[in-house]
């Protein structure tokens, strides 16, 4: 009885030893760093062997292999005897009742120490892997310290043959934008999650990439003042602008030297004042095209006036950005009473979908389930075709690209105006 004991203590010795392996290599570090701000038991400890996993893992590795030595010999020793016996009771050869007899100990040691050793711990440090690994790092701390010549010795030798393969021992991981994704959709899918706080955090996800020239309103829209025009034509746009702030330029956009409000021009229009645009203009910041969107948002909220002007290189206006044009980049385009807004992307039965040349390509390559390249030196989906057709198009020409194709169907101008975009027959996902 007491060899029993014995041997089923040394398999849960094992389990222990394979539990802690498994929650603290799958724990998440910012995870334990919250842990461990509370002031959780164990956290600290836990973020100390995640972060040097050499350590670790070799203490690990020595507990289970002398479990499995002394489990081996011990358990050979104290029931292989006896079953040797129980075959040779039962008439069994005394050769194969030695190989009978030491082989169902194996057998069953094996099953037990593969079940209760491994498989269970196992799932039970994936259930809650941040949890458990604040449990046992306390206890493997100890290991790990009172181990430590032959632990460091083992972790020596790993670096070492890590140093001849040309390898690193750091761990090389990094979260990428596909795996955030991944983790947000199946967070939807098991339903902590809702569809629009995703499609909310993509939109966040897809700022963050993006330049300011993937937010503005680009300059042949902008809806502007020209201070040396009449004033009756100035009071006009005023009354029909559906814009609470116009930029003021002087004869053209590329001398804009400010912003108004539009509401305290009509106000003391009213009011029977001197009508007077000069002393309502507001110095709004000047921003360069390559500038982050991120960036640009710190921009708008320190700014006299919430409107930024783009420029190029060169010093020609480009367009503007205003705190709209951002909540719009995360939640999508808004309806407004005052001017006909359509949407971005129409999903039509057939499974194609009608695109604005407008639409910024990221959001396109979100809808319709391709990859676009980070590196790229266009916005919109008009940029997107054009950068694949290598000219300016008529109307009804088309392109294949990422397993789709894009058909221009509507010019405004020069410029490509809606898309229609519709999948391939048996075409395939590229990068494009």
């Amino acid at each position: 009885m007491i060899e029993l004991l014995i041997v089923v203590a040394l398999i849960l010795l094992n389990g222990v030893f394979a539990l802690s392996e498994l929650a603290v290599v799958s724990a998440r570090v910012p995870r334990l760093r919250a842990l461990a701000a509370t002031h959780h038991p164990g956290a600290a400890s836990a973020l100390a062997l995640a972060a040097d996993p050499g350590r670790f893992l070799s203490a690990v590795q020595i507990g289970i292999t002398l479990i499995g030595i002394i489990n081996g010999a011990f358990s050979g020793e104290a029931f292989g005897n006896r079953a040797v016996d129980l075959f040779l009771g039962l008439g069994v050869p005394a050769g194969a009742a030695a190989v009978l007899g030491y082989g169902l100990v194996i057998v069953v040691i094996t099953y037990l120490s593969v079940i209760i050793g491994e498989l269970v711990p196992k799932n039970l440090a994936l259930r809650n892997a941040e949890r458990i690994a604040c449990m046992v790092a306390p206890f493997m701390t100890a290991v790990a310290v009172s181990a430590k010549p032959a632990v460091w010795l083992l972790d020596a030798s790993t670096r070492l043959v890590f140093r001849i393969m040309r390898q690193t021992t750091e761990n090389g991981h990094r979260v990428t934008d596909e795996e955030i994704r991944a983790l947000i959709l199946e967070a939807e899918t098991a339903g902590v999650l809702e569809s629009g706080e995703r499609e909310l955090i993509s939109g966040v996800m897809r700022l963050a990439d993006r330049a300011v020239v993937g937010l503005m309103t680009p300059r042949t829209d902008v809806d502007w003042i020209d201070i040396s025009a009449p004033e009756a034509e100035i009071r006009e746009r005023l009354i029909t602008t559906p814009h609470s702030r116009l930029p003021v330029g002087d004869g053209s956009t590329d001398a804009l030297i400010g912003v108004v409000q539009t509401r305290e021009l009509l106000a003391a229009i009213l009011a029977g004042k001197t009508f007077e645009v000069t002393s309502h203009i507001r110095k709004a910041p000047i921003v360069p095209e390559t500038m982050d969107a991120l960036d640009v948002l710190s921009v708008l909220r320190d700014a006299e006036v919430p409107m930024a002007l783009i420029h190029d290189e060169y010093g020609n206006f480009e367009g503007l950005v205003t705190p709209a044009d951002v909540l719009e980049a995360i939640a999508g385009v808004f309806r407004s009473d005052s001017a006909e807004e359509e949407p971005h992307a129409v999903e039509r039965a057939d499974g194609s979908w009608l695109l604005s040349g407008a639409m910024p390509v990221d959001e396109m390559a979100d809808k319709i389930g391709i990859v676009v390249p980070e590196q790229r030196n266009y916005a919109t989906v008009a940029g997107y075709v054009l950068a694949h057709l290598q000219h300016l198009p008529q109307v009804g020409e088309r392109v294949d690209a990422n397993g789709w194709t894009f058909e221009v169907v509507d010019l405004d101008g020069r410029r490509i105006d809606k898309v229609l975009a519709s999948r391939l027959k048996g075409g395939r996902r590229l990068r494009g």
